[in-house]
């Protein structure tokens, strides 16, 4: 779930994509294979095979790229509960994930028995044959559907699991001057989904009385919905700091409340692992799998709670397990963030 490139709009013909191993920039065409740093492991412990990215020439294209599945336009609306479970495993590709798929399909079994969503108001976007797969055009319409028509006491949940990037923020919407990106199935030839698109679709429309929660399981993750408010844990900035952009643009909702829970900060990465499997097999992402058990092992869970518990788990593996380490960018743990339209109280109970 991770990658160390940055994408830089150099060229009105097509971007450019600097590569820090390499350190130049490279054409980002459709002939130009990207290789992503990729966590593994094995029955031994949690070890990781940091593969340098370099670029070749790959005229192999899928069929399925960039496509579009026509029945996503014929999802109906459901009131109350709504969800949209995203999972993408680059599968053939040299980035490919393997945990993806089991985290999806565990966080909608979550989803419908422990916050009792109806299975009927679940759509799953995968690389597996009963769903569309998660294509740009795909992920764009099916977040279009999970705000249509938004009614107050409309609950509504985004899960994303996948690779995540930055790239240069050049409108000055962003502090740390990068913005956060999604990557859906055909990245490499239709680009990702950036941040102030994903604000614009899901979090402006929501209207009053209406709450999204967005569980994001990638690289980058932080901010990825553009929310005004960010909350810090730690002890010394302990509360909600403000995350509006230098422009002034609005990013909030349209009344409504939107929540997001991210894997990582911004500026860290987020890993696809077996860790914490019990048979030291199953690969799933170590925030899927924190998020999962704060919320199933405990009977009221707070969002404080909920990223201390996530975070306590974290850092239990790396004690657990030395070369659990590896998954951590230079040497920092893999924090899970939480951002808001709003301040609120985070000892409020967390319930989708």
């Amino acid at each position: 779930m991770c990658h160390h490139l940055r994408k830089s709009a150099m060229s009105s013909t097509s971007e450019r994509v600097y590569c820090f191993d390499c350190q130049e920039f490279v054409s980002d065409d459709s002939d130009t294979n990207i290789q992503c740093v990729k966590f593994n492991s094995d029955p031994k412990g949690l070890r990781v095979s940091l593969r340098k990215l370099f670029h070749r020439k790959d005229m192999s294209h899928h069929n399925y790229q960039s496509s579009y599945d026509e029945s996503i336009g014929k999802w109906q609306p459901t009131r109350g509960k709504r969800a949209l479970l995203c999972a993408v495993t680059y599968n053939k590709q040299k980035y490919k994930l393997k945990g993806t798929n089991y985290d999806v399909i565990s966080m909608q079994e979550l989803l419908t028995t422990r916050f009792k969503f109806p299975k009927s108001s679940i759509h799953i976007l995968a690389e597996m044959d009963a769903h569309p797969h998660p294509t740009k055009r795909n992920i764009q319409e099916a977040l279009r559907w999970l705000v249509k028509d938004n009614q107050p006491g409309d609950s509504l949940v985004f899960y994303f699991s996948g690779h995540g990037l930055r790239q240069p923020d050049f409108f000055d919407d962003e502090i740390d001057g990068f913005d956060e990106t999604i990557c859906p199935l055909d990245f490499r030839t239709a680009g990702m989904i950036v941040d102030n698109e994903i604000n614009d679709t899901i979090v402006r429309p929501l209207k009053t009385g209406v709450k999204l929660h967005a569980i994001i399981d990638a690289c980058h993750s932080g901010t990825i919905l553009d929310l005004p408010y960010v909350y810090s844990t730690k002890n010394d900035r302990k509360g909600w700091l403000d995350n509006r952009p230098p422009s002034g643009v609005y990013k909030g909702t349209s009344g409504g409340h939107a929540i997001s829970i991210s894997a990582c900060e911004d500026n860290q990465l987020a890993a696809d692992t077996s860790a914490f499997s019990e048979t030291g097999k199953q690969m799933e992402g170590a925030m899927t799998f924190t998020f999962r058990k704060a919320v199933e092992n405990t009977t009221r869970v707070t969002y404080a709670s909920l990223l201390a518990s996530m975070h306590n788990d974290i850092l239990a593996a790396k004690r657990k397990c030395f070369s659990l380490r590896g998954l951590f960018h230079r040497e920092r743990l893999q924090e899970p963030l939480l951002s808001s339209s709003k301040e609120f109280d985070v000892n409020e109970p967390f319930v989708l």
